[in-house]
């Protein structure tokens, strides 16, 4: 009893104080509403990034395919650039020739993230 005193002496604002009924602060409609919000709010934040880095993947993956079908197999009539998660080369971007003899070959495995094609320096021919 000698702390309630002593509380009430260092805080006279909170003397005859009751807390809460125990029911909640906010009802569950509201809080059902504000999750729903954050989840959207959040899902707008990452998604566009996601788009992003998959296109920018998929251009890029596409653009260094065909500068590797041209080099490695210049009688296909095509590239096609795929992400494959159990591809020969991995998981990753994997790299086809279409049209050539044969059919589509696999020419290179891109990676995940893939670059731009690092090709092969051909060797000097002199021309004596």
């Amino acid at each position: 009893m000698g702390h309630w005193n002593a509380m009430t002496d260092e805080h006279p604002e909170l003397t005859g104080y009751e807390p809460g009924d125990g029911r909640p602060l906010r009802s569950p409609h509201l809080l059902r509403a504000m999750r729903i919000i954050v989840i959207v709010g959040i899902v707008a934040l990452i998604l566009p990034g996601i788009i992003t880095t998959i296109s920018v993947g998929a251009t890029t993956a596409n653009t260094a395919c065909a500068n590797w079908v041209a080099f490695e197999r210049p009688d296909a009539t095509g590239s096609s650039a795929r992400f494959e998660f159990f591809g020969p080369g991995g998981v990753g971007w994997q790299c086809y020739s279409v049209g050539a003899f044969g059919g589509d070959e696999l020419v290179a495995s891109l990676g995940i993230i893939p670059s731009g094609a690092r090709l092969p320096v051909p060797a000097p021919t002199s021309n004596s």
